[in-house]
């Protein structure tokens, strides 16, 4: 099962609060809600063929609390009719990575605690399909530093937020990527599908200037 991971940035790199002013304001964060105002029908559609195609879900606690509130267990997520990232959410394996998650409320979900790294490499194991992460910062910090990401979605949109969780740390682990796909919808929101293929290359001497 291929591992992927999707995720919605700002230019800089922050991740956090993109849906709502109240959705995550962890550590002072007072720049919620960046990206729906960029958030067109393009992105939207490109988003619901990637959740339709998932045969699993992987969170984080943080982000599958933030799911079962408004998709899974919420007053309005399983009642979206035909909309493809509820159908895909309500009726699909969902497994979260939690020591401290004992009795979750939305239908299919299984709880990873204990040996992780074990856990998700036996759900990887299985003989195809899809294993998506989406959001789950920490998570995919994780599952990125233990090389166990096969395919990275990047939703980059047009704004710089200047504070908040970024995808990435100032320092960890490199990699070389392959670009798979880029496209860019009407708004501005460049997707972008890359491949981990091991270390990246260094130069190992300084250019000489040309004269």
């Amino acid at each position: 099962m291929k591992l992927t991971t999707i995720t919605n940035v700002s230019v800089d790199g922050v991740m956090q609060g993109l849906g709502g002013a109240d959705e995550d304001p962890r550590s002072g964060f007072e720049r919620g809600g960046w990206a729906l105002p960029l958030f067109d029908k393009e992105a939207e559609a490109f988003l619901g063929q990637v959740y339709q195609r998932a045969d699993a879900f992987l969170f984080g606690r943080r982000t599958y609390e933030i799911f079962a509130g408004s998709w899974g267990t919420g007053s309005w997520g399983t009642d979206q009719g035909d909309n493809p990232i509820s159908a895909a959410l309500n009726t699909r394996p969902k497994y979260v990575v939690s020591s401290t998650l004992t009795d979750p409320q939305w239908a299919d979900t299984t709880i990873l605690s204990g040996d992780v790294a074990a856990a998700v490499r036996e759900l990887k194991a299985k003989p195809a399909g899809e294993l998506q992460v989406h959001g789950s910062g920490a998570l995919i910090r994780w599952l990125f530093d233990n090389q166990l990401v096969d395919e990275i979605i990047l939703l980059v949109y047009p704004v710089v937020v200047g504070q908040g969780t970024r995808l990435f740390p100032e320092a960890g682990r490199d990699a070389a990527l392959d670009l798979i796909d880029s496209r860019t919808t009407p708004k501005g929101v460049t997707i972008l599908v890359y491949r981990p293929t091991g270390r990246p290359q260094y130069a190992t001497a300084t250019p000489t200037p040309s004269t």
